[in-house]
This record gives C-alpha cells, sequence and structure tokens, in this order.
C-alpha cells in the first residue's frame, strides 16, 4: 500500500473511533470553531502542535512555517493573526519552538544555494544569530549553540507580536507566551509567559539553575 493511501486507511479507522467515542464530535465540528489558543509553531514534522499539547481538533488555531517565524511583512503570517484576534478573538498567542531544530541550524550555517527560499525566510534569523554571536560562542558544542539560538528565537518572535499594532490593538489584548519542546523527552519549557508572575518565576528559577 503506497503512503497516501496509508494515510486514508487511517483517517477512515480515526473518523469511526472518533464517532464512536464522541457520537456528537463531528456535529459540533461543523457548527464552528472556537479556538482560545493562536499556535505559531515549526513546520518541523516531529513537532505536532495538537499532539504535544493533548488537544482535540476545534482547540487551536495553528499556523506553522520553517522555525516558528514571525514576520509583520509576511501576509501569510499577519493575516493568521488578524483573524485569529479580530475574529476568532483568541486570548493567547504561544510561539513554540524547539530544540533541534533545523531552520536554526541553518541559520548559524552558510546559506545553501539550493535553498533559496529558505534563505530568505531565515534571513532575520540570521540576523539573530550575527546580534548573539559572542553568547553563542561560549556554548562548547554546536548542539548547544542551536539550542540556544532556539531559544533566543522564540523570544524574538515573542517580542515582534507583542509589539504588532494587531495585538496591541486588540481589546483585550491577548497574553503572548513563549514555548519550547524538547524532542529527547517530549516535555515544554516556558520561556517567557503573558502573565507577569509566572514570567517571574520562571526568571527566578532560571537565575537559580544558572547558580
Amino acid at each position: 500500500m503506497n503512503r497516501p493511501k496509508r494515510l486514508l486507511v487511517a483517517n477512515v479507522a480515526w473518523a469511526h473511533e472518533t464517532a464512536a467515542r464522541n457520537p456528537g464530535f463531528f456535529c459540533d465540528l461543523v457548527r464552528g470553531q472556537n479556538p482560545h489558543v493562536l499556535w505559531i509553531g515549526c513546520s518541523d514534522s516531529r513537532v505536532p502542535a495538537e499532539t504535544i499539547t493533548h488537544c482535540e481538533p476545534g482547540d487551536l488555531f495553528v499556523h506553522r512555517n520553517i522555525a516558528n517565524l514571525f514576520h509583520s511583512d509576511d501576509d501569510n503570517s499577519v493575516s493568521v493573526l488578524e483573524y485569529a484576534l479580530r475574529v476568532l478573538k483568541v486570548g493567547h498567542v504561544i510561539v513554540c519552538g524547539h530544540y533541534g531544530c533545523g531552520g536554526v541550524r541553518a541559520a548559524l550555517l552558510p546559506p545553501d544555494p539550493g535553498l533559496p527560499h529558505v534563505n530568505r525566510r531565515i534571513a532575520a534569523l540570521c540576523a539573530l544569530a550575527t546580534t548573539h554571536r559572542e553568547e553563542l560562542r561560549g556554548h562548547a558544542s554546536v548542539r548547544e549553540r542551536v539550542d540556544r539560538l532556539a531559544e533566543l528565537n522564540v523570544l524574538e518572535q515573542v517580542r515582534r507580536l507583542r509589539a504588532n499594532p494587531i495585538v496591541q490593538e486588540a481589546n483585550p489584548a491577548p497574553l503572548v507566551h513563549g514555548w519550547i519542546f524538547a524532542l529527547d523527552d517530549g516535555r515544554i519549557k516556558v520561556l517567557t509567559s503573558g502573565y507577569e508572575a509566572d514570567d517571574a518565576m520562571t526568571c527566578t528559577t532560571a537565575a537559580h539553575s544558572a547558580a
């Protein structure tokens, strides 16, 4: 059986099992969506938003791209943000990166002439790597540098989102969070939270860990 056919067979099984478990599930989906979270994540196949958060269809409004980047001049990203805040009225925006990110790794390497679109997409990430060059050099291994840049990238996207007029003009304004997913244990780490008390606690925990 070829791979696409396998996916279709799996879909039939999922639809049957879901309807058997919850007879009203698909009727609820037809009525419309009411997600409370906009998820901006990486396109990496190992980081499916609904799976790693144990969510159901309808729980998350999802936008995924290379290295979970947000560009205010990218109509794709901005239209998703605009619809999520002005139509769906989500209360939370979560930027979720992940350790071992290929897009982040590429930003630390010379541009690949065979990937011109990727090169343009991650240009801002390359600039971020340059800005934090001295800090990144302080990490001994390539993996450590990639993972630290992945964290810095999440924080930068959070900063951009919080400064975006669509976010600032929303009433009420959504809380913007920065998370990162670890492939080696499946756990999510909070880098920054829209809740001030949580951010203070995160900073305190990080300080104790570094001591």
